[in-house]
């Protein structure tokens, strides 16, 4: 597979695992990311969150690591870029209310490259109204989200994920092995159509 230049855009309170695991992994087997977050520069840091599944009725929520950003977001083009990711946890819930993320989430849609969103990564997605017909997996919170916006909701367990087409989406962070897996076929050409698993 040949090496990537991965957009991936993030803020504070971004689930912690599903901000460091997909950064690392797309570095360790040699793809380019670019961590960013709108108002921050490359060096600062956001703050992550742990979410956990501890038998309540919805995740618990702690203090996570400080991850630190590798670019700038007012310097970017998305045009420069391979493909986009976007964790999840609380940070989807305030950049979608920024227009440059909007914009740079659409720019990859319509250039048809890679995206992988994860759990409320979708809130992103549904907000840049990106996912109209298309099949996407989220946190189940934001199903109602997802159904919003036109898409197709994806039941499938917290530790799978789903393609449909360029997007690989999943619950939430047990769901890295077939996210990452699929996003990396994605990546490499050799995904095509819809996959769960």
């Amino acid at each position: 597979m040949s090496a990537k230049k991965i957009l991936m855009i993030t803020g504070d309170f971004t689930e912690d695992y599903e901000t460091m695991v997909p950064f690392q992994t797309l570095l360790a087997v040699g793809h380019t990311v670019d961590a960013v977050c709108p108002g921050k520069k490359a060096g600062e840091t956001v703050a992550t969150s742990i979410h956990d599944f501890e038998g309540d009725q919805t995740y618990s929520e702690k203090r996570g690591h400080n991850f630190a950003l590798n670019a700038t977001f007012a310097d970017i083009d998305p045009a420069d870029y391979d493909a986009l990711v976007i964790p999840g946890g609380r940070a989807p819930e305030y950049l979608r209310l920024d227009a440059d993320v909007i914009a740079a989430v659409k720019h990859f849609f319509d250039a048809g490259k890679p995206v992988a969103a994860i759990c409320h990564g979708a809130q992103l997605l549904a907000a840049a109204r990106v996912i109209e017909g298309r099949t996407v997996s989220a946190y189940p919170a934001c199903r109602p989200e997802v159904e919003l916006a036109g898409g197709t909701y994806a039941e499938i367990a917290i530790d799978a994920a789903v393609t449909d087409g360029n997007l690989v989406t999943a619950p939430a962070w047990p769901a890295h092995p077939a996210w990452l897996r699929q996003f990396m076929a994605v990546l490499s050409g050799e995904a095509t159509g819809s996959l769960a698993a």
